[in-house]
């Protein structure tokens, strides 16, 4: 079955243009169906982060669900892992996130967290779809049984003391200067605050979201602004979250950027010192650095990979019993506490152990060497086929030595053609992902003068 809707992330489009009123009640309507036939509560919780549009996803979203008699409870804007948590806590039949990430403010996107506080697989989203293209009015509730809408102003303090109990008992943040950029987006008020309860100094960024503003030229897409004051302020660590506060990044006292395989790589050699890895190695993605695998290899730990997506992710270290995953994007999972990836969550265990070691960022968070790598993002309208991706990878790849690799793929969230190359020269590297992007960009031009 084609997937007509749902993406590597929920859907996700361009609000008003693809993400319209009527698919997002839809959506509502069908994901309802589906899950109140074994509903405890028929509640469902809707979160989301800054978007202008997030107003109107939000109220279509509520119309389908209340249509077919499910209750709604309704956070505002709250990160992502926030809502999976919620969902869990209030015992609610579904959660939803509305929110497209990293995405610009144009775009929006719906996704789902089941009863556990996970996202829906591959096989539920389809059912979702399936539900869509035969729903009918029969599925409607009766007029006494059309369900209710309300919201809830609690859930902010209970996340932030969540978040705070994932951090070592009776540790206190006090002395670190923290500098914290939210994007502009959903993390704006929780993690500050967060952060000041622990103790720190706080200097907040990205704090003001106008409904335009949500990741422009701030947060973990675009690190430049926090470098830009950790410096200044002569910060001991700053932390820049995404969108929807599921992903960060770091920049040590120094100001170089650290991404979340340096992150994974830090967590996993504190949890493996302490014993409380729950098997001999994480799970990361096929995007993730070749020099966290030499580095996990080094300490007996494997390095697991999936396809792009922290679900796939989650799903792998749900499967194998592994208690650590994640990308180099930032998305760390931290199974012992969340389900789903959380930004502040990640932060908190690097600045513990930058408090437990009294040693600055720039030497607790560099763990290896990265093999050279370079990351491209070719736009296009025309979306090639995975045999055609894969001939252009299988072409290329040999010219990057026996520990290169080149993967050539299509964006399951935005209309790029995504190459990424590494290998031991980095002139190689950049010579395959020039020429490769260059014969994609050709092919495009190909395909628009035929059209």
């Amino acid at each position: 079955m084609t997937r007509k809707h749902f993406g590597t992330d929920g859907v996700r489009g361009r609000a008003n243009v693809l993400l319209t009123p009527d698919l997002a009640m839809r959506v509502g309507q069908a994901a309802g169906v589906l899950f109140r036939t074994n509903a405890v509560n028929r509640r469902v919780v809707i979160g989301k982060d800054t978007r202008i549009s997030g107003y109107m996803i939000e109220t279509a979203l509520v119309a389908g669900f209340t249509s077919i008699g499910m209750d709604v409870l309704q956070l505002g804007p709250m990160p992502s892992p926030a809502v999976a948590m919620i969902t869990r806590a209030m015992r609610a039949d579904l959660g939803v996130m509305i929110s497209a990430s990293h995405n610009p403010f144009a775009d929006n996107g719906i996704k789902f967290f089941g009863p556990d506080g996970y996202k829906l697989s591959d096989a539920q989203e389809m059912e979702i779809e399936a539900v869509m293209d035969s729903f009918t009015s029969a599925s409607l509730a009766a007029p006494d049984a059309i369900g209710r809408a309300k919201r809830i102003d609690s859930v902010r303090a209970r996340y932030v003391e969540f978040v705070k109990r994932t951090m070592p008992r009776e540790m206190s943040l006090e002395g670190l200067r923290v500098v914290i950029d939210c994007a502009n987006g959903a993390g704006y008020k929780v993690a500050p605050e967060a952060l000041w309860e622990l103790g720190a100094e706080v200097i907040a960024i990205g704090v003001e979201p106008d409904g335009f503003n949500i990741n422009r030229d701030v947060g973990s897409t675009a690190p430049e602004a926090l470098r830009r004051k950790v410096l200044e302020l002569r910060a001991d660590i700053g932390i820049a979250l995404d969108g929807d506060a599921d992903r960060v990044l770091v920049v040590d006292e120094k100001g170089q950027v650290i991404d979340g395989d340096q992150i994974l790589a830090l967590i996993a050699d504190q949890l493996q010192e302490e014993g409380r890895l729950s098997q001999p190695g994480i799970v990361a993605t096929v995007m993730s650095n070749g020099g966290l695998e030499t580095h996990l290899a080094e300490r007996k730990m494997a390095l697991v990979r999936t396809a792009v997506g922290d679900r796939y992710v989650i799903e792998r270290m749900r499967a194998d019993g592994y208690n650590l995953g994640g990308e180099a994007s930032g998305h760390i999972i931290l199974s012992d506490h969340v389900t789903t990836g959380d930004g502040l969550v990640a932060a908190l265990q690097v600045l513990a152990a930058i408090r437990q070691t009294d040693r600055p960022a720039s030497e607790v968070c560099r763990r290896f060497e990265p093999m050279p790598q370079i990351v491209e993002n070719v736009p296009t309208l025309h979306r090639p086929s995975a045999a055609a991706l894969a001939a252009l990878t299988q072409a290329h790849e040999r010219r990057l030595g026996a520990r290169g690799r080149l993967l050539v793929r299509l964006s399951g969230t935005e209309n790029f053609v995504r190459i990424m190359a590494e290998g031991e020269d980095a002139g190689v590297v950049r010579s395959v992902v020039d020429e490769v992007c260059g014969l994609v960009r050709g092919d495009l031009s190909e395909r628009d003068r035929a059209a």
